[in-house]
């Protein structure tokens, strides 16, 4: 059988690299990468954690995962956009699958993510985590801040995520004020983008508000958050609800006048070269899409963090046009 079709587990001897595929067919991992467990000299392990018991108000981003493995597909099928490149010339890439989790005994939930992810982090590959909804960043951020200390924390949201906190809920909607009283964030380097629900408290953070981001420009927000971040590990926790609702409906807790789907994608790709050491993409929701155009916004932009990090590791960029 030629090197045609379903790469997802057809290819053994490489995790770099690609084959032709039907964009309306075939396995569907993240990017058609190799679904395996082996993390041995792999850079990044993409995982899914389909966990959505924490949401406050519509449910369904435990869809998640498989949604945006689909929204993928047609990622897989050019060079990169706009960079040029074929990641997966420079940078191995595997899916590792969703982390096996029990929603029925709820208190296993945070410690299974933490240890799904420990694990990955200890074979040295990155971790790129398909959500599920946002609770899920605090487990995962332990698991970082344990590898790479306190973490520099780039939060995409409608929301603060800031709420008041009695240290043991599960709730969507406070952990970063957990983990920023825990140490695992450093407040000081940590920026939260395209906020636009209110909070009396901002316990540190810079906040960059969607309004302030349509006045003054993705340049100056981008400039903000990379200065604030200097050398510290940063880890991106990209809920799509910071986008606007008419660019990613399919999500749980949707708030008008957010990002536009440009302005989230220059964002990220205004953040190479700073020292980025994980991201999670969350809060999709597939019962509230419209022609998967929020799955296919959060598939492009764990794409381009991926070519970020394939740019940081040697790949030549080529743009073309007016970029």
């Amino acid at each position: 059988m030629d090197n045609a079709g379903d790469q997802a587990f057809m290819r053994k001897d490489t995790t770099m690299g690609r084959w032709h595929e039907m964009t309306y067919g075939g396995a569907l991992s993240f990017l058609r990468r190799n679904y395996s467990r082996d993390l041995n000299g792999v850079d990044v392990a993409v995982s899914g954690v389909p966990f959505d018991t924490s949401v406050t108000f519509r449910p369904g981003c435990r869809l998640g995962p498989q949604a945006i493995r689909a929204a993928s597909v047609q990622l897989a099928e050019l060079k990169a956009f706009p960079f040029g490149f074929d990641p997966f010339d420079t940078l191995s890439v595997v899916d590792a699958g969703d982390v096996m989790i029990d929603p029925h005994h709820p208190e296993t939930v945070r410690p299974s993510i933490e240890a799904h992810a420990d694990a990955i982090l200890a074979s040295g590959a990155k971790m790129l985590t398909l959500g599920g909804d946002h609770s899920i960043a605090y487990p995962l951020l332990k698991a970082h801040a344990k590898k790479h200390g306190p973490i520099a924390l780039i939060q995409f949201d409608a929301h603060c995520d800031t709420w008041d906190d009695d240290g043991v809920q599960m709730d969507h909607g406070t952990m970063f004020l957990r983990a920023a009283r825990e140490g695992i964030i450093d407040v000081s380097k940590s920026t939260q983008v395209g906020l636009r629900t209110y909070n009396d408290e901002d316990f540190g953070f810079e906040i960059l508000t969607s309004p302030w981001i349509h006045r003054n420009g993705i340049d100056a927000a981008i400039a903000i958050a990379r200065e604030r971040a200097g050398r510290a590990p940063v880890y991106i926790s990209f809920d799509v609800d910071g986008m606007d609702p008419a660019f990613a409906p399919g999500t749980g807790t949707p708030v008008p006048g957010g990002l536009a789907s440009w302005q989230a994608l220059e964002f990220i790709r205004g953040l190479g070269g700073l020292h980025l050491v994980g991201m999670d993409v969350v809060e999709v929701s597939p019962p509230f899409d419209h022609s998967e155009i929020t799955a296919i916004a959060a598939a492009t932009v764990a794409h381009d963090w991926l070519c970020l990090l394939a740019k940081d590791k040697g790949a030549t960029s080529h743009e073309v046009g007016r970029v």
